[in-house]
């Protein structure tokens, strides 16, 4: 009888440290628990144009700060380079009013310069906010070589015959250039969303894409 009672206490002792045991378990990977963040897969990271795909653990991806929006190169370049590439299109369409002929062209003239003065200046603005002035970045012999390796950059050239034209012709050329023009821009646009990082500068790149998709079209079809 005692040996049997014994038995009995032993196996119910054995019981409630069991019990025990499992309960502590249930606590510690309820919905509450704090995952270990070096315990879980790896994660594929795509790499930026012309780079290799980076694995993290899970650690490394866990301390990566998805919100950091900080300005990088590309963001600072895209900037700097556009005010330029949008004061182009201001000089061409400054032309417009002693020199075009068709209504059309004056009216297409004069939206594009309402939109692109005001984006100059908030590029400007954001420049200085970010401390990077717009003329940043070497003399005006690195604004030159900029200006040359612009896409859709009208050369001087180019200019000098859209100067130097009047009328039907001068419609004709005024409407060419400033497609190529508006094709180098969303060029750019579309580099610094692969290439950049900041949100704001991104936002003003989908915004020249947007734009300058939908004036392109409707120059094409005022090309006769």
């Amino acid at each position: 009888m005692f040996l049997r009672r014994a038995s009995r206490a032993a196996i119910t002792t054995l019981s409630l440290v069991a019990l025990t045991a499992l309960g502590i378990t249930s606590c510690d990977s309820g919905p509450d628990a704090t995952p270990d963040p070096g315990s879980g897969p790896s994660v594929l990271v795509p790499g930026g144009p012309g780079e290799a795909n980076r694995t993290l653990s899970a650690q490394e991806a866990a301390g990566r700060r998805v919100d950091d929006d900080t300005p990088n190169a590309a963001d600072r370049a895209y900037a700097r380079r556009m005010i330029e590439h949008h004061a182009q299109a201001l000089e061409m369409t400054e032309l417009v009013p002693d020199h075009a002929e068709s209504g059309s062209v004056r009216r297409l003239a004069a939206r594009i310069a309402a939109a692109q003065r005001p984006e100059i200046e908030v590029m400007k603005s954001w420049l200085k906010t970010n401390g990077a002035e717009d003329d940043a970045g070497g003399g005006s012999g690195a604004r030159g070589h900029e200006h040359a390796s612009m896409p859709g950059m009208a050369t001087e050239a180019q200019l000098e015959k859209l100067r130097a034209a009047r009328g039907k012709a001068f419609d004709q050329l005024f409407l060419s250039l400033m497609i190529s023009h508006h094709e180098g821009a969303i060029t750019m646009a579309v580099e610094v969303k692969a290439e950049g990082n900041n949100g704001r500068i991104g936002e003003m790149a989908d915004d020249v894409v947007a734009e300058q998709t939908s004036e392109i079209t409707r120059m094409q079809a005022m090309i006769s």
